[in-house]
């Protein structure tokens, strides 16, 4: 598409079919931890965001490490990417070793004017299909914003909590994390460019990290829920090395409230619905 009107990318999208390989779920369960999924398992919440990644070679990189602007997505350049949130409907578990496909489609893109300038809002819905069913539903929402000084602190203090586990997001992590998820964005392990270049005081802990790593605490407190719903976004950047909570609590019989906290006040919230 040659379009430069963001708006006209509404409705393109593209395929991605995964082998769900058990040796890549044993990589993922060798960063985040816990049991190593067999073929036949299920694929553990949110780690269908480890398959059906594109590969894109050096010369289709931009400067930040992703992808170049335009494909399926409509271009933004000059403009920094953030993961800012979604929504997942999960229908039914993805099983490692048998053969997906993700169906993207770009839903929405809305230009806004915030604080730091034009933002560029991009929805994109992906459905997972897997053995003829519809297994996850999803929205992805990407804001692409002009280069400006991010917020790095939080006003708005943390719930109390029912449940809390501390994460401690090293640079290995975030390396590992990004090397699984064949994540190029070099705030997540390019010390000299997030500081130089973006702005940050060091490296940034990605936000699909910090929804899976809420998600499994819940699950670590709950461990017979089945989750059927979840809404989560970003309110700050974390950095790396310092510490986070992952936590949350009951708000109402099969609702829970997640969140990522640092110092007393909320980075990341969700919620999250399931039944037991």
């Amino acid at each position: 598409m040659t379009s430069t009107d963001p708006a006209a990318w509404i409705g393109s999208g593209e395929r991605k079919a995964d082998a769900m390989d058990p040796g890549h779920a044993a990589r993922i369960a060798a960063t985040l931890g816990g049991p190593v999924p067999a073929a036949g398992d299920d694929l553990p919440p949110l780690w269908q965001w480890a398959f059906f990644i594109g590969t894109v070679g050096m010369d289709g990189l931009g400067t930040d490490g992703h992808p170049s602007r335009g494909g399926f997505l409509p271009p933004a350049q000059d403009r920094n990417r953030m993961w800012a949130g979604g929504r997942v409907e999960f229908r039914q578990p993805l099983k490692v070793g048998t053969p997906a496909e993700r169906v993207s489609t770009v839903a929405d893109v809305k230009e806004k004017s915030g604080r730091t300038g034009s933002l560029l809002f991009v929805t994109v819905r992906h459905e997972y299909h897997q053995a003829g069913e519809l297994a996850i539903v999803e929205e992805q929402d990407i804001v692409y914003r002009q280069p400006s000084p991010p917020k790095l602190t939080g006003s708005e203090p943390a719930p109390q909590a029912q449940w809390t586990d501390t994460v401690n997001p090293s640079p290995v992590l975030l390396f590992r994390y990004s090397a699984v998820t064949f994540n190029g964005h070099r705030i997540h392990y390019d010390h000299p460019y997030v500081t130089g270049v973006e702005g940050y005081p060091g490296l940034v802990v990605h936000g699909p990290l910090i929804a899976t790593e809420m998600v499994a605490a819940f699950r670590r407190a709950h461990p017979k829920a089945r989750l059927t719903h979840l809404s989560y976004r970003g309110l700050r950047p974390l950095i790396s090395p310092a510490p986070f909570q992952a936590a949350g609590r009951l708000t109402e019989p099969g609702v829970a409230q997640l969140w990522a906290e640092q110092d007393g006040t909320l980075a990341h919230q969700a919620e999250l619905r399931f039944t037991e």
